[in-house]
């Protein structure tokens, strides 16, 4: 059964509840979210939901993609599937696929997202996709010995451990809270 709009109000519900300092800049997903759409369909617009994986290994390091389409240095993550039950599994999903890393060798830091961010995601006519809106909920991870198997090539151009300083200054704040969670976190 596929991820229900309450599922996903619910989780930024918490993450609200952690971080009410961001409730102005996801003021708008919060209203779309109240008119019950099926943003976990991708072709929900003008918004649909992607998650994402922010896994540390050992505590220093952490997992990062190039991302084919977009150029650049991310998380791993994507679009939700029908078949996607959770939030969290979508992202576990997201992450071994891209990877090739094994999802039995990755362990939930926190229930809680990590991040949600919500950005404008420009059209994509060869895909049928106008200029729409991403609410990209992601999760933190850990792992002690997982490492990238066969990377998923249509997507991603690579995939390596960064040490967490330079993950922080490629991707931004959001490494911070993959490692530092709240003192009332999980």
């Amino acid at each position: 059964m596929a991820i229900s709009d309450a599922a996903i109000s619910d989780a930024l519900a918490a993450y609200l509840e952690r971080y009410p300092d961001e409730a102005e800049l996801l003021s708008r997903p919060v209203q779309m979210l109240s008119s019950g759409e099926g943003f976990a369909s991708r072709r929900s617009f003008p918004m649909h939901v992607t998650v994402g994986a922010l896994l540390v290994r050992g505590g220093c390091e952490i997992l990062l993609i190039e991302h084919r389409a977009y150029g650049i240095t991310l998380q791993p993550g994507g679009h939700l599937e029908p078949t996607d039950t959770t939030l969290i599994d979508a992202a576990v999903r997201e992450l071994s696929e891209e990877t090739g890393l094994d999802a039995a060798a990755v362990f939930l830091a926190d229930p809680v997202p990590a991040y949600v961010e919500y950005g404008r995601v420009p059209a994509r006519p060869e895909k049928g996709e106008p200029d729409h809106y991403h609410l990209d909920i992601g999760f933190a991870f850990t792992t002690d010995h997982a490492d990238v198997g066969q990377i998923q090539e249509a997507e991603v151009t690579g995939a390596a451990w960064y040490p967490l300083r330079d993950a922080e200054r490629l991707v931004g704040h959001r490494i911070a809270r993959a490692v530092i969670r709240p003192a009332h976190a999980g």
